[in-house]
């Protein structure tokens, strides 16, 4: 099914135009709605876990995230926010409002979001959802070693260089810093999903769950989100003044935590990756 006939299918209404807007994703006017943005999804379940997401994120209004107008099992259907440069005041108010969605917590750590599958997706890659007693067992379980798995079998690791992995995983409970309560995280909160329209920064495409919140600012990092030092700077304010502060040693975990998306692209694009999350693994054992 082409994008029209989903969109006028979902919406009950004509389509005017359609703009591919890159990979999956196309902008769409709808006679009466103006411009959408419709997605295809990454492959079963993805659609329902993006929507269930965003309702999570946006509860209560702490980011803000676009609107789901729609969506089938192939297709979801959403507002569209024209983008703009980012702004300092911006980035500022976003640091503010993502340390209160993350203290919106979760069930669990492995928790979905209400309504999502267990079976979503980053990206182009499944990810599992499923709620453990504590984070250790549920990064090591479930964002670490599946992805392992996927580059043993591809040959981009050997036998050596997975046992690195598993050393590491066996250690979590040590190296991941104090216990926390599960946050409510974005899950895949790269520069290109840190949205800057309307004077905002607006969180899309997410792999939402209940996961630990240094997660969600390690990822930030991890492709260069711009004015990131402003965004944590907020960040850590607001977490003290809401009386959760980030535990101490914070930046010394980034790399732990980057494990996961570092692991999952290098199950999806390859070496170049693989030796990344590696480096990663060996920095976060050697501290």
């Amino acid at each position: 099914m082409s994008v029209r006939e989903a969109v006028e299918r979902l919406l009950g209404v004509p389509v005017t135009g359609v703009r591919r807007s890159g990979g999956a994703v196309c902008l769409v006017t709808a006679e009466g709605r103006g411009v959408l943005v419709a997605k295809q999804g990454s492959g079963p379940g993805a659609t329902a876990a993006e929507a269930a997401g965003l309702r999570w994120l946006g509860e209560h209004g702490d980011v803000p995230v676009p609107q789901v107008h729609a969506h089938d099992d192939e297709w979801i259907v959403m507002e569209y926010v024209p983008p703009t440069y980012p702004e300092t005041a911006a980035a500022e108010a976003f640091g503010r409002g993502l340390a209160r969605l993350h203290l919106r917590g979760a069930p669990a750590y492995g928790s979905p979001p209400p309504g999502g599958p267990a079976d979503a997706w980053m990206g182009l890659a499944p990810m599992r959802n499923e709620e453990c007693p504590d984070w250790a067992t549920f990064y090591g379980s479930h964002r670490v070693l599946p992805y392992v798995r996927m580059c043993v079998d591809q040959g981009l690791y050997d036998a050596g260089q997975a046992q690195v992995f598993e050393r590491l995983c066996a250690r979590l409970p040590e190296l991941g810093g104090p216990a926390e309560p599960p946050s409510r995280l974005h899950g895949d909160a790269w520069s290109g999903n840190v949205h800057w329209g309307q004077g905002a920064v607006w969180l899309i495409d997410p792999a939402a769950h209940g996961g630990h919140r240094e997660t969600d600012l390690a990822m930030l990092r991890l492709f260069g989100t711009p004015l990131l030092e402003h965004i944590l700077g907020a960040y850590e304010e607001a977490a003290k003044d809401l009386d959760a502060p980030l535990a101490d040693g914070w930046r010394d975990r980034v790399e732990l935590h980057q494990l996961f998306p570092l692991l999952m692209h290098a199950a999806v694009f390859g070496a170049g990756y693989a030796r990344q999350a590696l480096r990663a693994a060996e920095a976060a054992l050697a501290r």
